[in-house]
């Protein structure tokens, strides 16, 4: 994992000051005055600087086992004066390639403490509306931030989900089409992806409703409404990730189902084959037996007559064939079945 990187925003309604950088005390000292700090640490490549950290604010030994142990279940956690939020957040790559990270949340009275894997992240609306100036976050507490943070996380699986969901139609395509092992493959691929987005989305949802149904004292009144509205944004995840998960599954059985129909039509043109030839093959036996008295045999048109009777029993096959359906044509629907 890479080094550690901090940064903080620090600001009230008429003030806001920012640093970045490696050292705790640096970038700390905009947070003199102000009614809200946030601290961003991207990378948690140095256990020691996470820990002083947690030293600084004086958080919970648990939370900082919880940090530095990637892989966490969403959840969230009530201190005696603090809330401990874990997250997972998704980075779509230009290729395509969904990129998954651990981001915990620390809220406290004044401040806010995001601790993220690696660098990059989705939250850069919400430094802008800081740098902005929107009145409804440079007025508001550290809870309401954090409430953003979150719902800057969870819009960032919608893209995801789109992606998916066009990934899921151009399998539909390719399945119909040609129902290969590779296509197959892509099938499985993007169900575990999908089980991760489930994954995330599921606790985090139990999380933030046991918060809006027990409103912590960190929380403000004021916030309740805007962390409900994040719910209903993973409850909209969730939803779409159920149906995903559905359609995929459905494609396993019509990959199924494709294989034995390639099957049965082989078998098909298998049984044709084998009907038209029984027949002839009859005919082959009979006069290739070696009695001396089979008048047949000895009859100046026997040969072509043998040739004559095999094309027409060849012909009336294809014909039958044909119209049950076999070689392309309509099937016969009997009076019964038109009912």
């Amino acid at each position: 994992m890479p080094a550690p990187r901090l940064a903080v925003i620090a600001y009230d309604r008429e003030h806001l000051a920012e640093a970045s950088g490696k050292c705790l005390t640096e970038v700390m000292a905009p947070f003199s005055g102000k009614r809200v700090a946030w601290l961003d640490v991207q990378g948690l490549g140095n256990e020691a600087v996470i820990r002083d950290i947690g030293a600084h604010f004086h958080l919970h030994p648990l939370v900082i086992a919880d940090i530095l142990n990637l892989g966490q279940r969403p959840k969230v956690e009530l201190y005696d004066d603090a809330m401990f939020c874990v997250v997972r957040m998704v980075l779509l790559a230009a290729e395509g390639e969904v990129h998954w990270e651990q981001l915990s949340v620390v809220v406290t009275d004044r401040f806010v403490l995001t601790f993220q894997e690696t660098y990059g992240d989705c939250l850069d609306p919400v430094r802008q509306r800081i740098r902005q100036g929107r009145p409804m976050i440079r007025g508001s507490g550290p809870d309401y931030l954090a409430a953003m943070v979150i719902d800057a996380i969870v819009d960032g699986y919608f893209p995801v989900v789109e992606t998916f969901g066009e990934s899921l139609e151009r399998l539909e395509d390719d399945l119909i089409r040609a129902p290969t092992q590779a296509v197959l493959r892509r099938v499985y691929r993007a169900k575990r992806e999908l089980l991760k987005l489930r994954r995330a989305t599921w606790p985090l949802r139990d999380a933030l409703n046991h918060v809006v149904r027990d409103a912590p004292p960190m929380i403000a009144p004021a916030t309740l409404p805007y962390l409900r509205d994040v719910e209903d944004h993973v409850m909209q995840v969730v939803d779409i990730v159920e149906t995903c998960r559905e359609i995929a599954g459905s494609f396993v059985e019509i990959f199924l189902s494709s294989m034995t129909q390639r099957t049965n039509e082989v078998m098909r043109a298998l049984t044709v084959l084998a009907a038209i030839f029984i027949p002839l093959t009859f005919l082959a036996g009979v006069y290739g037996m070696n009695f001396d008295h089979m008048p047949e045999i000895h009859w100046e048109w026997g040969y072509a007559m043998f040739w004559a009777i095999a094309i027409a029993v060849t012909v009336v096959l294809l014909v039958v064939f044909w119209r049950l359906g076999w070689l392309g044509g309509a099937k016969v629907v009997l009076p019964e079945e038109s009912e």
